[in-house]
């Protein structure tokens, strides 16, 4: 006996089928919580960090989809950064701003050396970051970087005498507004690339600090013999 034709599917439920439930709307109150954390926050907001304050029923990533584009032509825009969400001024504004905003301290071209190593060669010991550097790396330098919460220690290489593994933190994602370090720039890509260059100063100008001499590389530590290298 042949088979009964299978009705077409017109898209319409099934009867006594339960309707697909809708996404709930987002609430003024939503909105104005994200942005009230966004805004109180001095790091980045994790999207569970808002789920928890938010309304019951709301979503932290319609909430935060909601409110970025209620930020559009404001002066203020929804920004991902180091894993979170954080508010940062609209780039159009930057312009007008350069005048009055204080411009965070500027670190030594040694430790921006340094921290260049750091960032594309992590986790790495100091003797490495020493030799791909080219220059001997003060106590002083690594202190200041981890002072500002730039790097941090990752474990311990395992050869004798196991020294220290450096890699950056999510401090360094947020200071120099990279969502991962998967969105730092290639080093062939930065030879134009101006706004990416500080992270590049010295790497792509071995030439010039060679010249320099011991200007630009860190003095060994006063009591430390000729010669001689931490790690």
């Amino acid at each position: 006996m042949p088979a009964s034709p299978e009705p077409p599917d017109t898209g319409e439920p099934e009867e006594g089928a339960a309707p697909p439930a809708k996404a709930a709307e987002v609430t003024p109150e939503a909105l104005r919580i994200a942005e009230a954390l966004l805004f109180a926050s001095d790091r980045p907001v994790q999207p569970a960090r808002l789920q928890a304050v938010l309304p019951q029923g709301q979503e932290a990533a319609a909430v935060l989809a909601a409110l970025g584009g209620h930020l559009v032509g404001r002066g203020v825009v929804l920004a991902e950064v180091a894993g979170g969400v954080a508010l940062r001024t609209a780039p159009d504004l930057a312009p007008a701003l350069t005048r009055v905003v204080e411009v965070p301290r500027r670190l030594p071209r040694a430790a921006m050396e340094a921290l260049a190593v750091i960032a594309w060669h992590q986790p790495v010991t100091r003797a490495e970051i020493e030799e791909i550097r080219g220059a001997g790396l003060s106590q002083a330098t690594l202190e200041s970087l981890l002072e500002q919460g730039l790097v941090a220690p990752k474990g311990h290489r395992e050869v004798p005498g196991r020294p220290t593994l450096w890699g950056t933190t999510p401090r360094f994602l947020e200071q120099f507004g990279l969502a991962s370090l998967r969105d730092l720039p290639k080093r062939e890509e930065l030879v134009s690339a101006e706004a990416a260059a500080p992270l590049l100063s010295a790497m792509e100008a071995p030439a010039e600090s060679e010249s320099d001499g011991a200007a630009e590389a860190d003095p060994p530590p006063p009591d430390a013999p000729p010669g001689a290298r931490e790690s």
